[in-house]
């Protein structure tokens, strides 16, 4: 997994030769611990927009980098150098003082349902903050369950007429089921390391860029 802004850099120029349309980052500290300060998110934004300068870059605000919300926020609030857009997970404490930060500061949000709680908790209030489109991210371990959650996140959603842009993606073993059903059915995808480490042949994954590559083939089967 690469952590320095430069190694990140350079897998990121792999991923949208390989045909990635946006990229997802986070950054690293120099013990190579993920971090929200802001010298070292603004040092992998700059890396990566030296060599992708048109792609939209997204960059996590996961709760588990920094379980305290009130820490999280005072971190997100120093950023200097901003992402183009940010994911919001629904049902982490402090989510809603992020979004409203940052969208007063022009980065543009991403919904992400990693349950149905969570589309639940989405769906009855989708105009909370001005959304982009939604990530659906089920975490079932068990394909069936993963593609179950799926539909009815999609469902939840259609019922309150969510029409955004849907995104879907899996984690582990469901995660190239996810996508196969999500394409299916009209859906955009997400494809990386961090969802998963192997390819559909069952072969482990060499970087993002053999990663995104195979996703176009399940694109291209459409």
């Amino acid at each position: 997994m690469p952590r320095t802004p430069d190694e990140i850099a350079d897998d990121a120029a792999a991923a949208v030769l390989a045909g990635a349309t946006s990229i997802h980052l986070h950054a690293f500290d120099d013990d190579g611990r993920e971090t929200f300060e802001a010298r070292h998110v603004a040092a992998t934004l700059r890396a990566v927009r030296r060599v992708a300068p048109t792609v939209p870059l997204n960059m996590t605000t996961f709760a588990e980098i920094e379980p305290d919300p009130r820490a999280r926020l005072r971190a997100i609030s120093e950023w200097t150098e901003l992402p183009d857009l940010i994911p919001v997970n629904l049902g982490e404490s402090g989510v809603d003082d992020i979004a409203a930060l940052l969208a007063r500061r022009g980065v543009g949000l991403e919904a992400c349902l990693l349950s149905v709680d969570a589309a639940r908790e989405f769906a009855a209030r989708p105009s909370a903050h001005p959304w982009r489109r939604v990530f659906v991210e089920p975490v079932a371990e068990r394909v069936e369950d993963a593609l179950g959650e799926s539909l009815e996140i999609e469902r939840l959603l259609a019922e309150v007429g969510v029409g955004l842009e849907q995104v879907h993606h899996g984690a582990g073993p469901t995660a190239w089921a996810v996508l196969e059903s999500a394409v299916h059915r009209g859906h955009g995808i997400r494809i990386g390391l961090e969802d998963v480490y192997r390819l559909p042949s069952g072969e482990v994954a060499p970087g993002n860029a053999e990663l995104v590559r195979a996703e176009a083939d399940v694109l291209g089967g459409r």
